[in-house]
């Protein structure tokens, strides 16, 4: 349905287009032709010089020059009001037909040339000039956060000590690529639901399938990404890709790269895996009975998922924080919170009685690639079902005589989207791959570059802002 939406939408905008064109002595069909239609509008309906249109070719810049080029286009006809401009970007399949079929609407010349400032001045008042810096700086901040860099704050401790709770981080989306919106019509710096009065902040009457604009690299093992939460696609939700959730987690297995986990330590093909430096592990921390002081333990950002007065304590610790509690003398023990191989763990991924999987033992798995085939059996369904399913939009399903995909039987799938395995450095209090599996590229936001603010709820009036982690570049 959005696809007919949007065709519906593009028919009536060149329909107005081709009207306009011959209104400014123009062949009606030099309108339909891409790229040459830009430079009809520019060269010889608005005046712009030609190297202006070099200007098109600049990422990001692009889209500025277009639509201004466009509202120098609708000012050739006499249109300057404040909400003609606006129609004009948001309502053209409206405006456009509209304008082009009005007798009264005539060409009035070339409206970037300084003749025609002067046999046409029109002066703004206060409120206008008002209106156009507000809606510029809206229009400018959400291209520049839908294509360029976005702020994120890291809300939960899945990432400890490597993140912090309260780090706030820019994110790069050109690194790995811009993506296109893909449900472009939202209110402006909503993500998913709107402030105050909640709800969605988001149309799906027009959705554009997954396109992504050139970036610098292909995401690396161990980067450390935002993504889309994949589990929102389910109910309750039933959110569009680009509305779920942000996530962050370290991409430590990427298409193609065999995951698994023994004793709690990552394996990626084979090999052991990236160790965070500042990753943490939970741990039973015995006392000779004397306990631990828990302000001790808050002073040392020290978490636990419990009470500090029960023991055994269980405490998140990093090896550098390891060494010093089991240092302290009332310490009698510390024991890893490492599952057994044997021991089974509800709520991990795929969620099948065939893998007896925990978050300290698990796997291996392939994470797919695109291009990659594999053999749909018994095995090979509860690993890859979701995403052959859900995330590439097939229709799957197991009948007595072997599966069926799309209404015709098979025995093979090949991907077409490459998928990535996201943990969290607190590997044990995190929500992560082990639970919901792999994340699709289309999901990818961006990468995480630096701390450009740290915020510590814990601290005192004078040391709420960590000034040692501002401008911390993201390993």
């Amino acid at each position: 349905m959005g696809y007919i939406v949007f065709a519906i939408f593009l028919i009536l905008i060149h329909i107005g287009l081709w009207k306009l064109f011959i209104k400014a002595g123009r062949k009606g069909w030099e309108s339909l032709i891409p790229v040459y239609k830009e430079f009809i509008i520019a060269k010889h309906i608005t005046g712009h010089p030609s190297w202006w249109l070099a200007l098109l070719l600049i990422p990001i810049v692009n889209i500025f020059i277009f639509f201004g080029l466009y509202l120098d286009l609708v000012k050739a006809f006499g249109k300057r009001r404040f909400w003609e401009y606006a129609a004009t970007i948001l309502l053209p399949f409206a405006v456009l037909p509209w304008w082009g079929n009005d007798p009264k609407v005539v060409y009035l010349g070339k409206s970037s040339t300084p003749e025609f400032k002067e046999k046409y001045p029109y002066k703004k008042t206060v409120a206008r000039e008002w209106a156009d810096a507000i809606v510029f700086a809206v229009v400018a901040a959400t291209l520049i956060r839908g294509f360029l860099i976005e702020a994120y704050m890291i809300p939960t401790g899945s990432m400890e000590k490597s993140l912090l709770v309260g780090d706030f981080l820019f994110v790069s989306k050109l690194n790995y690529g811009p993506r296109v919106p893909m449900t472009p019509i939202a209110f402006p710096f909503a993500h998913h639901t709107m402030p105050l009065v909640g709800g969605k902040a988001y149309w799906e009457g027009v959705k554009i399938g997954y396109k992504r604009l050139p970036g610098f690299q292909q995401i690396k093992r161990n980067d450390v990404v935002v993504f889309n939460y994949p589990m929102e696609a389910d109910p309750p939700f039933n959110r569009p890709i680009d509305k779920r959730e942000n996530y962050i987690k370290r991409a430590v297995g990427v298409p193609g790269d065999t995951i698994s986990l023994r004793e709690s330590i990552l394996y990626v093909n084979g090999q052991k895996g990236f160790v965070p430096p500042n990753g943490q592990m939970d741990y039973y921390v015995y006392t000779d009975g004397t306990g631990l002081n828990p302000q001790r333990l808050l002073d040392m950002r020290i978490e636990s998922p419990y009470p500090y007065s029960k023991e055994p304590y269980i405490l998140f610790l990093t090896e550098e924080a390891y060494k010093e509690v089991k240092s302290w003398a009332n310490v009698t023990k510390i024991v890893p919170n490492i599952r057994h191989r044997d021991t089974e763990e509800p709520g991990i991924f795929p969620n099948n009685p065939l893998y007896h999987w925990n978050i300290d033992n698990f796997g291996p798995i392939i994470v797919p690639k695109k291009g990659w085939t594999i053999t749909l059996d018994s095995l090979t369904m509860p690993l890859y079902e979701r995403a052959i399913r859900v995330y590439e939009g097939n229709e799957l399903e197991s009948r007595a005589d072997g599966i069926y995909l799309n209404g015709a039987k098979t025995d093979t799938y090949t991907f077409k989207m490459d998928y990535y395995w996201m943990m969290g450095d607190n590997r044990h209090n995190s929500e992560d791959a082990r639970t919901w599996g792999f994340v699709p590229e289309d999901h990818i936001v961006g990468k995480a570059l630096f701390v450009w603010l740290s915020w510590d709820k814990d601290g005192t009036f004078f040391d709420k802002i960590r000034w040692n982690r501002i401008f911390m570049g993201i390993k």
